[in-house]
């Protein structure tokens, strides 16, 4: 396969217009300047885990298994002490987060990891609020809350006001530590994500007809690709996913599946490039 050089245009002329959403994974913390001081992918937080509890050979490498093993032994305050210690350190924007943050169109900003570069990139507005899926071995029979620009819980219905939505499907260390990290908290979403339960109305209303531009993410792991076509649900036809390399069988029958279009370039390549042409747009 051969790499790419260019950007599709629609990409750029979407983020502007705000018809192309992002929906960044854990890969975007490898553009933090100086390195990410926190897990910058599941297998490097199941490590941290692990580290902390002796977890069964067998499993010490499944984020999920361990972290489950982890709250069945140690209790699930036990794990979430852990998550919160592992995340604690606040992290530095990369220019990435900051090209997003810039954007005055965009209505809506997914991030399925835990740390808090895009709520630190945001800080400079009061526009916008996010909202985090909840686990319900915490939160039973409340399936996300919501927080404004300053990080107070506030209602749904609050967040009708806001310009600008981000949502963390798996939760987030800010600002209350809410994490979808056990086995247990992922088959509670599963059963009911089907029919978008654990969706927000608002999320739904926000990607209807739009794209989707996934960056740091990997289609390997059926829960990625599980929460990637559920938060799809219902949006445009075409998107768009930059992974650099050779793919999966996995990844390939998802991207097909889905009509995401591979671009086949680092990320550091995509940033500078997207960069650039937001450059020349507004020149």
């Amino acid at each position: 396969m051969t790499t790419q050089t260019t950007l599709p245009p629609q990409i750029i002329s979407g983020l502007a217009s705000g018809h192309v959403i992002p929906y960044f994974g854990p890969g975007v913390l490898d553009l933090i300047p100086g390195g990410s001081p926190v897990p910058a992918a599941p297998e490097a937080l199941a490590a941290i885990l692990t580290a902390k509890v002796t977890v069964p050979h067998k499993i010490r490498n499944r984020l999920t298994a361990a972290a489950q093993f982890i709250e069945n032994f140690k209790h699930r305050k036990t794990l979430t002490t852990y998550m919160r210690e592992a995340f604690a350190p606040q992290v530095t924007p990369s220019s990435l987060h900051t090209y997003f943050a810039s954007l005055p169109n965009l209505p809506l900003w997914v991030d399925a990891w835990y740390d808090d570069a895009t709520q630190n990139a945001l800080a400079g507005r009061n526009d916008w609020g996010q909202v985090q899926g909840l686990s319900q071995s915490e939160h039973f029979g409340t399936w996300t809350g919501y927080y404004d620009a300053a990080g107070q819980a506030v209602t749904e219905a609050d967040a009708a006001g806001w310009n600008m939505m981000l949502y963390k499907p798996i939760g987030s260390s800010r600002p209350a530590g809410n994490f979808l990290i056990s086995d247990t908290d992922y088959v509670e979403v599963l059963t009911e994500i089907d029919i978008q339960t654990p969706i927000p109305a608002k999320v739904q209303e926000l990607r209807t007809g739009r794209h989707f531009l996934f960056l740091g993410c990997r289609f390997n792991d059926q829960l990625q690709r599980t929460f990637a076509r559920q938060v799809m649900k219902r949006s445009s036809d075409h998107h768009w996913a930059v992974l650099p390399g050779e793919l999966t069988r996995n990844e390939l029958r998802f991207l097909e599946e889905q009509n995401i279009q591979h671009i086949d370039m680092p990320l550091e390549q995509f940033v500078a490039l997207l960069t650039d042409k937001a450059l020349e747009v507004h020149s």
